[in-house]
Protein backbone atom coordinates (compact mmCIF):
# COMPACT_ATOMS: atom_id res chain seq x y z
CA UNK A 1 0.00 0.00 0.00
CA UNK A 2 1.20 3.40 -0.33
CA UNK A 3 2.59 4.92 2.73
CA UNK A 4 2.32 8.70 2.20
CA UNK A 5 -0.50 10.83 1.77
CA UNK A 6 -0.48 14.70 1.05
CA UNK A 7 -3.75 15.97 1.73
CA UNK A 8 -4.26 20.01 0.15
CA UNK A 9 -6.19 21.74 2.42
CA UNK A 10 -6.76 24.99 1.54
CA UNK A 11 -10.37 24.60 1.78
CA UNK A 12 -12.73 21.91 2.11
CA UNK A 13 -10.62 19.05 1.85
CA UNK A 14 -9.34 19.05 5.58
CA UNK A 15 -12.76 17.46 6.58
CA UNK A 16 -13.06 14.74 9.40
CA UNK A 17 -14.25 11.84 6.99
CA UNK A 18 -11.81 12.18 4.17
CA UNK A 19 -9.07 12.58 6.92
CA UNK A 20 -10.33 9.18 8.41
CA UNK A 21 -10.42 7.28 5.22
CA UNK A 22 -6.96 8.14 4.01
CA UNK A 23 -6.05 7.38 7.66
CA UNK A 24 -7.25 4.38 8.04
CA UNK A 25 -6.12 3.05 4.37
CA UNK A 26 -2.56 4.06 4.63
CA UNK A 27 0.02 1.37 4.43
CA UNK A 28 1.02 0.61 8.39
CA UNK A 29 3.75 3.01 9.68
CA UNK A 30 2.71 5.59 6.96
CA UNK A 31 1.46 9.27 7.20
CA UNK A 32 -1.13 11.53 6.11
CA UNK A 33 0.30 15.04 5.72
CA UNK A 34 -1.74 17.85 5.66
CA UNK A 35 -0.65 21.43 4.22
CA UNK A 36 -2.69 23.97 3.38
CA UNK A 37 -0.69 26.49 0.93
CA UNK A 38 0.68 25.74 -2.43
CA UNK A 39 4.24 25.99 -1.68
CA UNK A 40 3.94 23.75 1.32
CA UNK A 41 2.63 21.24 -1.10
CA UNK A 42 4.89 21.68 -4.15
CA UNK A 43 8.00 21.11 -1.38
CA UNK A 44 6.37 18.02 -0.57
CA UNK A 45 5.62 16.37 -3.89
CA UNK A 46 9.18 17.82 -5.08
CA UNK A 47 11.06 15.62 -2.51
CA UNK A 48 12.01 12.18 -3.77
CA UNK A 49 9.72 9.74 -2.15
CA UNK A 50 8.09 6.39 -3.13
CA UNK A 51 4.74 5.31 -2.84
CA UNK A 52 3.60 8.95 -2.50
CA UNK A 53 -0.17 10.24 -3.56
CA UNK A 54 -1.47 13.77 -3.46
CA UNK A 55 -4.40 14.42 -3.24
CA UNK A 56 -5.88 18.28 -4.34
CA UNK A 57 -9.42 20.01 -4.81
CA UNK A 58 -10.67 20.11 -7.88
CA UNK A 59 -11.71 23.81 -7.14
CA UNK A 60 -11.47 26.58 -3.89
CA UNK A 61 -12.07 29.61 -3.13
CA UNK A 62 -12.22 30.51 -6.63
CA UNK A 63 -8.54 28.81 -7.55
CA UNK A 64 -8.74 25.90 -10.24
CA UNK A 65 -7.35 22.68 -9.30
CA UNK A 66 -6.21 21.70 -12.78
CA UNK A 67 -3.52 24.67 -13.09
CA UNK A 68 -2.32 23.31 -10.04
CA UNK A 69 -1.37 19.52 -11.59
CA UNK A 70 0.95 21.62 -14.44
CA UNK A 71 2.75 22.86 -11.60
CA UNK A 72 3.14 19.90 -9.53
CA UNK A 73 3.86 18.18 -12.50
CA UNK A 74 7.18 20.63 -13.03
CA UNK A 75 8.19 19.58 -9.75
CA UNK A 76 7.75 15.80 -9.52
CA UNK A 77 6.88 14.18 -13.17
CA UNK A 78 6.54 10.81 -11.78
CA UNK A 79 4.05 11.93 -8.16
CA UNK A 80 0.35 10.29 -8.33
CA UNK A 81 -1.88 13.12 -8.16
CA UNK A 82 -5.18 12.50 -7.64
CA UNK A 83 -8.09 15.07 -7.98
CA UNK A 84 -11.06 16.01 -5.50
CA UNK A 85 -14.87 16.79 -6.55
CA UNK A 86 -17.85 16.76 -4.27
CA UNK A 87 -19.83 15.11 -7.36
CA UNK A 88 -18.93 13.23 -9.97
CA UNK A 89 -18.53 14.75 -13.91
CA UNK A 90 -17.31 12.92 -16.68
CA UNK A 91 -16.40 15.54 -18.86
CA UNK A 92 -14.50 17.46 -15.80
CA UNK A 93 -13.01 14.07 -14.64
CA UNK A 94 -11.36 13.78 -18.38
CA UNK A 95 -10.23 17.36 -18.28
CA UNK A 96 -8.74 16.20 -14.61
CA UNK A 97 -7.27 13.57 -16.87
CA UNK A 98 -5.89 15.49 -19.81
CA UNK A 99 -4.01 18.18 -17.20
CA UNK A 100 -2.14 15.32 -15.67
CA UNK A 101 -3.96 13.95 -12.90
CA UNK A 102 -3.84 10.01 -12.05
CA UNK A 103 -7.21 9.50 -11.28
CA UNK A 104 -10.25 11.71 -10.28
CA UNK A 105 -11.80 10.92 -6.69
CA UNK A 106 -15.64 11.81 -5.60
CA UNK A 107 -16.33 12.40 -1.77
CA UNK A 108 -19.84 10.71 -1.13
CA UNK A 109 -21.33 7.39 0.59
CA UNK A 110 -18.31 4.65 1.07
CA UNK A 111 -15.75 7.15 0.87
CA UNK A 112 -13.34 4.56 2.80
CA UNK A 113 -14.12 1.98 0.27
CA UNK A 114 -13.53 4.36 -2.50
CA UNK A 115 -10.30 5.38 -1.09
CA UNK A 116 -8.93 1.82 -0.49
CA UNK A 117 -9.56 0.76 -4.31
CA UNK A 118 -7.80 4.11 -5.45
CA UNK A 119 -5.18 3.41 -3.40
CA UNK A 120 -4.59 -0.53 -4.59
CA UNK A 121 -4.45 1.03 -8.45
CA UNK A 122 -2.37 3.51 -7.31
CA UNK A 123 0.37 1.67 -5.74
CA UNK A 124 0.36 -0.92 -8.71
CA UNK A 125 1.37 2.67 -11.06
CA UNK A 126 3.51 4.01 -8.40
CA UNK A 127 5.28 0.12 -8.90
CA UNK A 128 5.79 1.02 -12.75
CA UNK A 129 6.91 4.49 -12.41
CA UNK A 130 9.43 2.86 -9.94
CA UNK A 131 10.16 0.17 -12.15
CA UNK A 132 10.79 2.77 -14.58
CA UNK A 133 13.11 4.84 -12.84
CA UNK A 134 15.01 2.41 -11.74
CA UNK A 135 15.18 1.25 -15.28
CA UNK A 136 15.95 5.11 -16.32
CA UNK A 137 19.01 5.09 -13.76
CA UNK A 138 20.34 1.45 -14.85
CA UNK A 139 20.86 2.47 -18.07
CA UNK A 140 22.71 5.71 -17.31
CA UNK A 141 24.93 3.43 -15.01
CA UNK A 142 25.31 1.34 -17.99
CA UNK A 143 26.55 4.04 -20.01
CA UNK A 144 28.30 5.79 -17.49
CA UNK A 145 30.26 2.24 -17.17
CA UNK A 146 30.77 2.28 -20.65
CA UNK A 147 32.59 5.24 -20.39
CA UNK A 148 34.37 4.71 -17.06
CA UNK A 149 35.69 1.53 -18.16
CA UNK A 150 38.41 2.87 -20.46
CA UNK A 151 41.73 1.00 -19.72
CA UNK A 152 44.17 2.07 -17.95
CA UNK A 153 46.57 2.80 -20.75
CA UNK A 154 50.36 1.23 -19.54
CA UNK A 155 52.88 -1.20 -20.13
CA UNK A 156 55.74 0.33 -17.69
CA UNK A 157 56.47 -2.03 -14.10
CA UNK A 158 55.00 1.14 -12.05
CA UNK A 159 51.54 1.07 -13.66
CA UNK A 160 51.48 -2.79 -14.18
CA UNK A 161 51.93 -2.80 -10.33
CA UNK A 162 49.41 -0.29 -9.80
CA UNK A 163 46.66 -2.14 -11.84
CA UNK A 164 48.08 -5.51 -9.98
CA UNK A 165 47.31 -3.63 -6.90
CA UNK A 166 43.95 -2.05 -7.82
CA UNK A 167 42.39 -5.21 -8.05
CA UNK A 168 43.29 -7.07 -5.00
CA UNK A 169 42.06 -4.29 -3.28
CA UNK A 170 38.68 -4.05 -4.92
CA UNK A 171 37.49 -6.75 -3.55
CA UNK A 172 38.15 -5.43 -0.28
CA UNK A 173 35.38 -3.36 1.15
CA UNK A 174 37.64 -0.37 2.97
CA UNK A 175 39.15 2.66 2.43
CA UNK A 176 41.51 3.55 0.06
CA UNK A 177 43.66 6.65 0.06
CA UNK A 178 45.00 7.84 -3.69
CA UNK A 179 48.53 10.05 -3.90
CA UNK A 180 49.81 11.60 -6.79
CA UNK A 181 50.61 14.70 -8.55
CA UNK A 182 47.78 16.62 -10.29
CA UNK A 183 46.85 14.85 -13.56
CA UNK A 184 48.46 11.28 -13.04
CA UNK A 185 44.89 9.72 -13.59
CA UNK A 186 43.63 9.17 -9.81
CA UNK A 187 40.06 9.89 -10.73
CA UNK A 188 40.74 6.96 -13.13
CA UNK A 189 41.69 5.05 -10.51
CA UNK A 190 39.11 5.31 -8.47
CA UNK A 191 37.11 4.58 -11.39
CA UNK A 192 38.57 1.20 -11.98
CA UNK A 193 38.52 0.21 -7.81
CA UNK A 194 34.70 0.70 -7.93
CA UNK A 195 34.16 -1.42 -11.29
CA UNK A 196 36.35 -4.26 -10.30
CA UNK A 197 34.46 -4.64 -7.48
CA UNK A 198 31.19 -6.22 -9.08
CA UNK A 199 28.14 -5.34 -9.65
CA UNK A 200 27.40 -4.56 -5.77
CA UNK A 201 29.62 -1.44 -6.12
CA UNK A 202 27.08 0.63 -7.63
CA UNK A 203 26.52 3.11 -7.67
CA UNK A 204 29.78 5.87 -8.13
CA UNK A 205 29.37 9.50 -6.67
CA UNK A 206 31.90 12.10 -6.85
CA UNK A 207 32.52 15.20 -5.45
CA UNK A 208 35.46 17.65 -5.67
CA UNK A 209 36.16 18.83 -1.93
CA UNK A 210 38.16 21.54 -2.71
CA UNK A 211 35.67 23.31 -4.38
CA UNK A 212 33.54 23.94 -1.87
CA UNK A 213 33.38 26.22 1.71
CA UNK A 214 32.84 23.85 4.58
CA UNK A 215 29.23 25.19 5.39
CA UNK A 216 28.45 24.04 1.04
CA UNK A 217 30.44 20.80 1.48
CA UNK A 218 28.43 19.92 4.44
CA UNK A 219 25.27 19.76 3.05
CA UNK A 220 26.31 18.55 -0.63
CA UNK A 221 27.85 15.44 1.50
CA UNK A 222 25.34 14.93 4.30
CA UNK A 223 22.35 16.52 2.80
CA UNK A 224 20.17 19.07 4.41
CA UNK A 225 16.44 19.15 5.87
CA UNK A 226 13.82 21.42 4.69
CA UNK A 227 13.83 24.55 6.38
CA UNK A 228 17.75 23.54 7.44
CA UNK A 229 18.96 27.46 6.12
CA UNK A 230 17.83 29.87 3.76
CA UNK A 231 17.65 28.55 0.04
CA UNK A 232 16.31 24.85 1.69
CA UNK A 233 12.83 25.41 0.32
CA UNK A 234 12.53 20.90 0.55
CA UNK A 235 14.98 17.76 2.06
CA UNK A 236 17.56 17.06 -0.18
CA UNK A 237 19.73 13.69 -0.11
CA UNK A 238 23.67 14.07 -0.04
CA UNK A 239 26.66 12.17 -1.53
CA UNK A 240 26.85 9.68 1.37
CA UNK A 241 23.05 8.63 1.06
CA UNK A 242 23.26 8.60 -2.72
CA UNK A 243 26.34 6.38 -2.68
CA UNK A 244 25.16 4.28 -0.10
CA UNK A 245 26.36 0.47 -1.25
CA UNK A 246 28.54 2.00 -4.07
CA UNK A 247 31.57 4.04 -3.66
CA UNK A 248 31.91 7.29 -2.58
CA UNK A 249 35.00 9.55 -4.33
CA UNK A 250 36.21 12.34 -2.18
CA UNK A 251 38.78 14.55 -4.37
CA UNK A 252 40.82 16.42 -3.23
CA UNK A 253 40.22 15.45 0.52
CA UNK A 254 43.77 17.39 1.62
CA UNK A 255 42.05 20.79 1.30
CA UNK A 256 39.57 19.50 3.80
CA UNK A 257 39.69 22.34 7.24
CA UNK A 258 40.57 20.36 10.70
CA UNK A 259 36.98 20.98 12.20
CA UNK A 260 34.76 19.42 9.12
CA UNK A 261 37.83 16.62 8.96
CA UNK A 262 36.38 15.65 12.55
CA UNK A 263 33.13 15.07 10.59
CA UNK A 264 34.25 12.41 7.75
CA UNK A 265 36.19 10.85 10.31
CA UNK A 266 33.07 9.82 11.84
CA UNK A 267 31.41 8.61 8.99
CA UNK A 268 34.46 6.99 8.00
CA UNK A 269 34.72 4.82 11.74
CA UNK A 270 31.26 4.40 12.01
CA UNK A 271 29.50 4.84 8.78
CA UNK A 272 26.88 7.36 10.45
CA UNK A 273 25.92 10.84 9.87
CA UNK A 274 23.08 13.88 10.09
CA UNK A 275 21.53 15.78 7.52
CA UNK A 276 21.82 19.55 8.30
CA UNK A 277 19.29 20.34 10.45
CA UNK A 278 18.08 16.94 10.94
CA UNK A 279 18.18 15.11 14.36
CA UNK A 280 18.27 11.61 12.86
CA UNK A 281 21.22 9.61 12.40
CA UNK A 282 21.59 7.85 9.12
CA UNK A 283 24.21 4.95 8.28
CA UNK A 284 26.08 4.70 4.83
CA UNK A 285 27.72 1.41 3.39
CA UNK A 286 29.34 3.36 0.58
CA UNK A 287 32.85 2.49 0.21
CA UNK A 288 34.82 5.91 0.46
CA UNK A 289 37.99 6.33 -1.94
CA UNK A 290 39.63 9.49 -1.29
CA UNK A 291 42.83 11.06 -3.28
CA UNK A 292 44.79 14.30 -3.07
CA UNK A 293 47.79 15.49 -4.44
CA UNK A 294 48.92 17.21 -1.16
CA UNK A 295 51.70 15.77 1.20
CA UNK A 296 49.51 14.33 3.53
CA UNK A 297 52.08 13.35 6.01
CA UNK A 298 53.60 16.72 5.72
CA UNK A 299 50.34 18.63 6.44
CA UNK A 300 49.81 16.38 9.54
CA UNK A 301 53.27 17.26 11.15
CA UNK A 302 51.98 20.60 10.60
CA UNK A 303 48.94 19.97 12.23
CA UNK A 304 46.89 20.65 9.19
CA UNK A 305 45.56 17.17 8.45
CA UNK A 306 44.07 14.23 11.27
CA UNK A 307 46.59 11.93 11.94
CA UNK A 308 43.39 9.51 12.79
CA UNK A 309 41.26 10.29 9.75
CA UNK A 310 45.06 9.67 7.81
CA UNK A 311 44.94 6.38 9.46
CA UNK A 312 41.15 5.46 8.70
CA UNK A 313 41.83 6.54 5.11
CA UNK A 314 44.65 4.40 4.56
CA UNK A 315 43.63 0.90 4.46
CA UNK A 316 45.41 0.71 1.05
CA UNK A 317 47.26 3.94 -0.14
CA UNK A 318 47.69 3.54 -4.00
CA UNK A 319 50.62 5.78 -5.69
CA UNK A 320 49.88 6.74 -8.92
CA UNK A 321 53.40 7.52 -10.81
CA UNK A 322 54.18 10.66 -11.96
CA UNK A 323 54.08 10.50 -16.21
CA UNK A 324 57.68 11.21 -16.26
CA UNK A 325 58.97 7.89 -14.09
CA UNK A 326 56.72 5.56 -16.67
CA UNK A 327 59.10 5.55 -19.37
CA UNK A 328 57.33 3.79 -22.44
CA UNK A 329 53.92 4.39 -21.20
CA UNK A 330 54.04 8.07 -23.03
CA UNK A 331 54.30 7.12 -26.62
CA UNK A 332 51.29 4.49 -25.68
CA UNK A 333 49.34 7.33 -24.14
CA UNK A 334 50.24 9.73 -26.86
CA UNK A 335 49.11 7.21 -29.58
CA UNK A 336 46.00 6.52 -27.52
CA UNK A 337 44.68 10.55 -27.36
CA UNK A 338 45.84 10.95 -31.17
CA UNK A 339 43.39 8.02 -32.17
CA UNK A 340 40.81 8.79 -29.61
CA UNK A 341 40.67 12.55 -30.55
CA UNK A 342 40.37 11.76 -34.48
CA UNK A 343 37.57 9.48 -33.59
CA UNK A 344 35.96 12.70 -31.80
CA UNK A 345 36.69 14.92 -34.58
CA UNK A 346 36.58 13.03 -37.15
CA UNK A 347 36.25 16.37 -40.07
CA UNK A 348 40.09 17.03 -38.58
CA UNK A 349 42.81 14.97 -40.95
CA UNK A 350 44.64 11.96 -39.68
CA UNK A 351 47.93 12.48 -38.69
CA UNK A 352 50.86 10.94 -36.95
CA UNK A 353 53.50 11.76 -35.02
CA UNK A 354 56.96 12.13 -35.87
CA UNK A 355 59.95 10.21 -34.57
CA UNK A 356 61.52 13.59 -33.48
CA UNK A 357 57.68 14.43 -31.64
CA UNK A 358 58.35 11.62 -29.64
CA UNK A 359 61.70 12.06 -28.80
CA UNK A 360 60.99 15.29 -27.76
CA UNK A 361 57.75 13.66 -25.61
CA UNK A 362 59.99 10.96 -23.97
CA UNK A 363 62.55 13.94 -22.63
CA UNK A 364 59.65 16.10 -21.28
CA UNK A 365 59.14 16.03 -17.83
CA UNK A 366 55.48 17.17 -18.16
CA UNK A 367 54.75 18.79 -15.24
CA UNK A 368 50.72 18.37 -15.67
CA UNK A 369 51.12 14.59 -16.46
CA UNK A 370 49.08 12.84 -18.88
CA UNK A 371 46.26 15.68 -18.24
CA UNK A 372 48.93 17.74 -19.88
CA UNK A 373 49.70 15.31 -22.61
CA UNK A 374 46.22 14.76 -23.81
CA UNK A 375 45.85 18.61 -24.20
CA UNK A 376 49.13 18.79 -26.24
CA UNK A 377 48.28 15.98 -28.52
CA UNK A 378 44.55 17.26 -28.99
CA UNK A 379 46.36 20.64 -29.52
CA UNK A 380 48.67 19.79 -32.22
CA UNK A 381 46.39 17.70 -34.07
CA UNK A 382 43.78 20.69 -33.77
CA UNK A 383 46.45 23.30 -35.29
CA UNK A 384 48.18 22.12 -38.10
CA UNK A 385 47.37 20.51 -41.25
CA UNK A 386 50.03 18.18 -42.48
CA UNK A 387 50.44 14.56 -41.94
CA UNK A 388 52.88 14.24 -39.58
CA UNK A 389 52.84 16.19 -36.50
CA UNK A 390 56.57 18.16 -35.87
CA UNK A 391 58.22 18.76 -33.17
CA UNK A 392 57.57 22.56 -33.01
CA UNK A 393 53.79 21.64 -33.59
CA UNK A 394 54.12 20.30 -29.82
CA UNK A 395 54.91 23.70 -28.55
CA UNK A 396 56.92 22.14 -25.96
CA UNK A 397 58.84 24.68 -23.48
CA UNK A 398 62.44 25.10 -25.25
CA UNK A 399 64.18 24.79 -21.41
CA UNK A 400 65.31 21.62 -20.88
CA UNK A 401 63.63 19.17 -18.21
CA UNK A 402 66.48 17.16 -17.42
CA UNK A 403 69.44 18.34 -14.97
CA UNK A 404 72.96 19.59 -16.43
CA UNK A 405 75.58 18.02 -15.01
CA UNK A 406 78.94 18.53 -16.23
CA UNK A 407 82.45 15.87 -16.61
CA UNK A 408 82.92 12.72 -18.50
CA UNK A 409 80.30 10.74 -20.22
CA UNK A 410 80.50 8.31 -16.94
CA UNK A 411 80.38 10.89 -14.27
CA UNK A 412 76.95 12.67 -16.06
CA UNK A 413 75.57 9.33 -15.80
CA UNK A 414 76.53 8.13 -11.81
CA UNK A 415 75.26 11.83 -11.31
CA UNK A 416 71.58 11.63 -13.05
CA UNK A 417 71.35 8.16 -11.73
CA UNK A 418 72.21 9.50 -8.23
CA UNK A 419 70.02 12.11 -8.67
CA UNK A 420 67.07 10.28 -9.77
CA UNK A 421 67.29 7.96 -6.63
CA UNK A 422 67.33 11.06 -4.56
CA UNK A 423 64.37 12.65 -6.08
CA UNK A 424 62.37 9.35 -5.83
CA UNK A 425 63.43 8.87 -1.99
CA UNK A 426 62.03 12.40 -1.52
CA UNK A 427 58.91 12.00 -2.99
CA UNK A 428 58.31 8.78 -1.11
CA UNK A 429 58.94 10.17 2.34
CA UNK A 430 61.64 8.57 2.99
CA UNK A 431 60.40 5.03 2.18
CA UNK A 432 62.47 3.07 0.13
CA UNK A 433 60.14 0.65 -1.05
CA UNK A 434 57.77 2.79 -2.47
CA UNK A 435 60.79 4.75 -4.04
CA UNK A 436 61.92 1.56 -6.16
CA UNK A 437 58.35 1.39 -7.29
CA UNK A 438 58.45 5.15 -8.21
CA UNK A 439 61.74 4.23 -10.73
CA UNK A 440 60.36 0.67 -11.61
CA UNK A 441 63.14 -0.99 -9.35
CA UNK A 442 62.50 -4.34 -7.11
CA UNK A 443 63.87 -3.83 -3.89
CA UNK A 444 66.79 -5.88 -4.30
CA UNK A 445 67.96 -3.44 -7.13
CA UNK A 446 67.02 -0.47 -5.45
CA UNK A 447 69.47 -1.38 -2.11
CA UNK A 448 72.16 -2.08 -5.38
CA UNK A 449 71.76 1.33 -6.54
CA UNK A 450 71.35 3.10 -3.26
CA UNK A 451 74.72 1.36 -1.81
CA UNK A 452 76.70 1.98 -5.22
CA UNK A 453 75.81 5.73 -5.29
CA UNK A 454 75.66 6.43 -1.77
CA UNK A 455 71.99 7.45 -1.23
CA UNK A 456 71.17 7.21 2.56
CA UNK A 457 68.48 9.36 4.89
CA UNK A 458 70.53 12.27 4.37
CA UNK A 459 69.76 12.85 1.06
CA UNK A 460 66.26 13.20 2.01
CA UNK A 461 67.11 15.80 4.74
CA UNK A 462 69.14 17.86 2.08
CA UNK A 463 66.51 17.45 -0.93
CA UNK A 464 64.41 18.93 1.52
CA UNK A 465 65.92 22.14 2.00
Amino acid sequence: MLSSIVLFSPAPLDSDDLRRACEAEVAKGGSVLIVESVADLLASVADDLRDHVALIPLRWDGHDGLELIARIRQSNADAAVVVVADKGDVDVAAQAIEAGANDFLVRGPKLRERIKTLLGKLHALMQAVDQKRQLDEYQSQIAEALQARRPIIGQSPLMLDLVSRIERVARVPRPVLILGERGTGKELVARAIHFAAGPKSRPLVTINCAAFNDALLESELFGHERGAFTGADAARRGKFELADGGTLFLDEIGHMSLPFQQKILRVVEYGVFQRVGGSVELRTSARIVAATNCDLRERIRRGEFLADLYDRLSFEVLDVPPLRARGTDIELLAQFFLDSFRREAESIPARTLSPAAFAALRSYSFPGNVRELKTIIERAVYREAGEEITLADLGLSNESPLPQFTGTFEERVDAYSRQLLSDALRQADGNQAQAARLLGLSYHQWRYFAKKYSITDKDLADTAE
